[in-house]
């Protein structure tokens, strides 16, 4: 169950008019808080954030279904409360990996609206 300083920020991000990304953006960030808080294991960054969206799915924020092909490999990975799921290493990695995915022109576009993101918040 997601905690309701975390709805609230979903709803507020909706409000405003914010992608569904962005609203269940929220929730992503409270799994990594609950990771590294070690109230329960992740083996690895995309586990958390595919808890977070699934929280978020289940919160009524508006976001696509889960790849078709998903396997349940998670429970033989899991073999315990590991935090490095969750640091800011691991986590910058799967940033990495998942802009070199991108086209060499999404690349700069997607920079530029974090930028103004980041921008917005402060």
């Amino acid at each position: 169950m997601p905690e309701k300083a975390t709805l609230a920020r979903a709803q507020r991000d909706k409000r405003q008019g914010k992608a569904p990304t962005t609203q269940a953006g929220e929730f992503v960030r409270e799994e990594i808080h609950h990771v590294r808080e070690g109230k329960h294991g992740a083996t690895s960054p995309k586990q958390v954030i595919a808890i977070g969206l699934s929280k978020a799915r289940r919160a009524g924020v508006k976001l696509p279904a889960p790849p078709a092909g998903t396997k349940r490999k998670t429970k033989q990975r899991a073999t315990g409360a590991r935090r490095t799921a969750a640091s800011r290493r691991a986590l910058a990695q799967q940033a990495k990996t998942a802009a070199r995915r991108r086209s060499s022109p999404a690349r700069p576009a997607t920079a530029r609206r974090a930028a103004h993101r980041r921008r917005a918040s402060a």
